[in-house]
């Protein structure tokens, strides 16, 4: 249910500010989007999966999180960042 590592080196070197960077607000919600997208696709299939459910609405508030501290302290960055991962808000 996990990214794989070479999907978490892609978004970072996509996302990132420098070469490693993955303390970056914008690379920790890539990385957030990407796993959350992955158990959106699991719970088509297994639906009743309490457990994994809990854990996506953490990674929901993780990633809610991240948005508003970069949005706080940034108002371009916020918007390019959900233009570029196609969130809605």
């Amino acid at each position: 249910m996990s990214i794989t590592q070479e999907e978490k080196t892609a978004l970072m070197k996509e996302y990132g500010t420098k070469d490693g960077d993955t303390g970056s607000p914008e690379v920790q919600v890539a990385i957030l989007t990407s796993r959350i997208s992955t158990l959106t696709e699991h719970f088509k299939t297994h639906k009743k999966d309490n457990h994994s459910r809990r854990g996506l609405l953490k990674l929901v508030a993780q990633r809610r999180k991240l948005l508003d501290y970069v949005k706080q302290k940034d108002e371009k960055r916020y918007q390019d960042l959900i233009q570029r991962l196609g969130i809605r808000r």
